[in-house]
């Protein structure tokens, strides 16, 4: 991907930070893959500067591992983190799926329904990816509706932690389904004003992941790395 014109250095180092966490992300990268400096660098026709920059925000979202004097690899899951991340993630979404069905109106409903329709949509074709776009879409829509916009940026951020494991789970046919369930129960409850149901059905949405978790450990132990050599 040779760059043909001039822009400024931000603007590189966000192409460069958005091409990577799309290959890590979409597990193109593996968790334990090197990547050099150097290389993307070059692939880029940049200097390391700008490089080094977006290495740096990947390694703050816990996708990329860097050790001085050692090759930067692409940061393996942690157990440890992961309950962390969805510790927090479940505490925010609490409170953005009550604040959402206390104050739901028609507007925020046809948001929902419009949300749910095209995650069917996606389904019917098969397309994890773009599924996972989709839900994205569906929680920033419960904290627009809610009235908290901002929250999303911690959800998104503690998502960004998971996905490449949501994406590994995405590959099981029955996975998206049972989430659109998932999503399809948490609208239904935001939109008539329940929000006992929809913290439930929140909480129950987050669980998901255990059974992924469980699966990946057992057939790729090897992209998890030893919670007890986390000193870096």
């Amino acid at each position: 991907m040779p760059m043909n014109h001039v822009r400024d250095r931000r603007t590189t180092v966000d192409e460069i930070y958005d091409y990577l966490h799309d290959e890590i992300s979409s597990l193109r990268l593996r968790p334990g893959d090197k990547i050099s400096e150097a290389d993307i660098a070059a692939q880029f026709g940049v200097s390391r500067q700008p490089v080094r920059d977006a290495f740096s925000r990947l390694a703050n979202l816990d996708l990329l591992l860097i050790r001085p004097q050692r090759a930067t690899e692409v940061k393996r899951f942690s157990t440890r983190e992961i309950e962390k991340s969805r510790f927090v993630r479940a505490a925010v979404e609490a409170k953005v799926l009550q604040f959402a069905a206390e104050k739901c109106d028609k507007h925020g409903a046809d948001i929902l329904e419009t949300c749910l329709e095209q995650q069917r949509k996606v389904i019917d074709k098969g397309d994890y990816h773009k599924f996972g776009a989709l839900d994205y879409a569906f929680h920033k829509a419960l904290c627009q509706i809610a009235g908290v916009d901002f929250a999303f940026e911690v959800i998104s951020q503690e998502k960004a932690k998971v996905d490449r494991l949501c994406v590994l789970g995405l590959f099981k046919d029955e996975r998206m389904p049972l989430l659109l369930e998932d999503h399809e129960a948490i609208a239904h409850a935001v939109i008539h004003h329940d929000p006992v149901a929809a913290v439930d059905a929140g909480m129950l949405h987050l669980t998901r992941l255990d059974g992924t978790l469980l699966d990946i450990a057992e057939t790729n132990a090897d992209y998890f790395e030893q919670d007890t050599d986390q000193a870096h």
